[in-house]
């Protein structure tokens, strides 16, 4: 059983407050979540605008470098792949554009 403090007194919470604990721990968590996560999007998002350039037929880039960029695109894409919490989105790294160094 969780323990609570109330009106100074540590005691058992009853089911019904342990249930509304957990309900709200749960909805904290998953607002942190969805705001981290809205957080990586604007980010990854810029960076693909950045390099939407490449894609020009005009683009002064060999082949070589066009697919770095595009996998440089997918890996930007992908980032958000199988995130599931805050903590997980905060840790999350973003690829290094090509041409810089890692």
């Amino acid at each position: 059983m969780t323990k609570i403090l109330f009106e100074g007194v540590i005691r058992d919470m009853t089911p019904a407050e342990e249930t509304e604990h957990n309900d709200f721990r749960a909805e904290v968590a998953s607002r942190q979540y969805e705001g981290e996560l809205e957080q990586l999007r604007k980010k990854r998002n810029k960076l693909l605008l950045e390099c939407d350039w490449i894609e020009l037929n005009n683009a002064p880039l060999t082949d070589l470098q066009k697919d770095e960029w595009r996998a440089y695109r997918t890996e930007l894409r992908d980032l958000t792949n199988g995130l599931t919490t805050a903590d997980e989105v905060i840790a999350k790294n973003f690829p290094t554009k090509p041409g810089e160094e890692e």
